[in-house]
Order: structure tokens, then sequence, then C-alpha cells
């Protein structure tokens, strides 16, 4: 009988330390200088706000930050703390160099978000005790944490909450290089022997996205695992990459689907979102802000005042043949 060779996480992926971590380098470099200046002071730190797309490492950053300043992480999100009670409760139980990271901040109720100034500020936290009359105010101390804060939408953010801020830090999208290197490393601490050819194309798939990419290398080490091969090579790679319809970039079937109801069903002419959404049986924020923010960064959809069209790159990707009408408007051959 074959005995199935086992593969297990050897540890977990999130780097633990700014040098192992790979990417963001303005970044890495900005927060390396204000770490290695609050040990040197030895005092409490300001407080930092990253932004930036989804799955680019803004959770992973808040676990380096909290093991560089030799302190426990506490993480929650803004949709979480409903009352300001709540924001009470996760402070009185922090200590000094904690950091306390919050995701979505911008989703923060507005009494929360003004409870968190003079803790930004001060390191104080001002409760109301008792009603009407007899209501009074009691300043009580917080230990001297780091707040993380993490948002996709900063325009969300009131200015008195991100101004408080001192470091304000945007994160991007990777290169294809360095994703490249986030699977090799992610392989090796998988135990999962991986060909260079393998990660580039995983790399070539995943969206310059972290989050994407070990999202697929862990479903390639299902297909390993399942039927015991050697390694994951080009090969094995392009069987998975045919069973989760993900095309040689990166596209979902979905996408695709999206790209070809515009360029053949209306003759790639403008088309408005609502029409969109009834012609795939998708919702409208789905596919604004699931489908077209990716096809917009590689240049295979145009907004237009009269609606979305598919560019020639994008055609060219379909193997669609285009041509320019009098009014300058893509329609098919």
């Amino acid at each position: 009988m074959t005995i199935k060779r086992k593969i297990k996480d050897i540890k977990q992926l999130r780097p633990k330390t700014l040098s192992d971590y790979v990417g963001q380098g303005a970044v890495v470099k900005t927060l390396k200088l204000f770490l290695d200046a609050v040990n040197k002071r030895g005092g409490a730190t300001e407080h930092i706000l990253f932004y930036g797309p989804p799955g680019i490492g803004k959770t992973t950053l808040s676990h380096i930050i909290a093991n560089e300043l030799n302190g426990n992480l506490k993480v929650t999100s803004g949709a979480a703390i409903t009352k300001t009670g709540d924001l009470a409760a996760i402070l009185t139980n922090l200590k000094d160099n904690d950091v306390l990271f919050i995701d979505e901040i911008h989703r923060l109720p507005k009494p929360v978000e003004e409870m968190l100034y003079p803790v930004i500020e001060e390191y104080f936290l001002d409760i109301i005790i008792g009603k009407g009359p007899s209501a009074r105010t009691v300043r009580l101390p917080v230990p001297k944490i780091t707040i993380v804060g993490a948002t996709t939408k900063l325009a969300l953010i009131s200015a008195p909450l991100r101004d408080r801020f001192g470091l304000l830090l945007r994160l991007d999208y990777y290169s294809i290089s360095e994703i490249q290197s986030i699977i090799e490393r992610s392989a090796e601490i998988m135990n999962i022997p991986i060909t260079r050819s393998a990660a580039g194309q995983i790399a070539n798939r995943a969206r310059r996205t972290p989050r994407i990419a070990n999202r697929i290398l862990k479903r390639a080490r299902d297909m390993v695992e399942v039927n015991d091969y050697k390694e994951l090579d080009s090969k094995i790679t392009e069987s998975l990459f045919n069973l989760l319809d993900i095309d040689s970039i990166g596209l979902s079937d979905l996408d695709i689907q999206y790209l070809r109801t515009i360029a053949e069903k209306f003759q790639n002419t403008p088309v408005g979102v609502e029409t969109l959404a009834s012609a795939l049986s998708e919702d409208r924020r789905t596919i604004e802000e699931y489908i077209e923010p990716y096809l917009l960064r590689i240049g295979f959809l145009k907004k237009t005042p009269r609606g979305r069209v598919v560019t020639p790159k994008g055609c060219s990707h379909l193997n669609i043949n285009i041509k320019l009408d009098p009014v300058d408007q893509p329609s098919l051959v």
C-alpha cells in the first residue's frame, strides 16, 4: 500500500520580521527607521495607518510591528466595535508595548471614533459614569500602546481621525518577481518542492496580490498531496488552472464572461452597469467592486460617460477583432 506523503505547514506563512518581508520596499524602509527609533528611545510610538487594496500585507505588517516592539497583538475590526464600551473593554486589557490592530477602521461608529481621539493623542480614555444630572466623566490612563489602523477606503476616514496618525503608509500591488519570491518562500514553508517555472505560472495568475498567490498555492498543495506527486511543476499547475478556471493572466471565468458580454453580446458599444448586472445575473456591487477593478487596472476595460467598453487590448486577449467606427467607438468587425 502506498503511504502518501503528508504535507504540513511548518509555521505560519506570515513573516515575523521586516527582514523576512518581501516587497513594499519604501514602506519597509520607513517602518524600519520608525521602529528602530522607537526601540532606541524606549518610549511609546506614534500610531500608524495603512491603506491600500485588500490582500497586500496590512495585517501581516501589523504582526511584524508587534514582534519588533516586543508586544502582543490584539486584532479587531471597525465593524466589530459597535459601542464605546467595546472599545473600553479592549483597551483596559492591553499592556505597554502592545499593538491594537483595527482592520477596516473606516467602519468605526462615530461615538467610538471620537472616544479614540484622546487615546491616540494622550493615552487617556474618557468614559461617562451615570446618567442625567449625576453623570460624571472619568479619565482613565491607557497603557502605552501602538494603534495600527488599516483601510481599503482612505476617503471614508474622517479628517480628525486620519490626521491623528503619525505615520500614513500606502501599500501598493506587488511586481511579478516579488510575487514569485513570495510563492517560493511559502512553498518552502509548506514543504512543497516547486519548480521555478511553476512558481512563475502562479505569479502571473495571482493578480499581483500575495493573498491570491498563497490561495492558489494551497490548492496546488492539495493536488500534490492527493496524487502523491514528488514536486509541483508546470504540468500540474496547468491542470490546476484548468480546474479553477483561471487563464494565463489571472482572469476568472466570470471576468471573461463579463468582457465577452460587452464585446460580443452588445457589439462593444458602451454599456451601463445596470444593464450588465441584468445580463450577467449579478449584483451591481459585485460588478463594481469585484469584477471591474482588476480589468481596469490591466487596461482591458474602459469607463466612459456612456458606459463600459472593452479596450483593444482586452479584445486582443479574447481573440476578438475590432475596428473603430466614425465616432471612434470600437465595434466588432
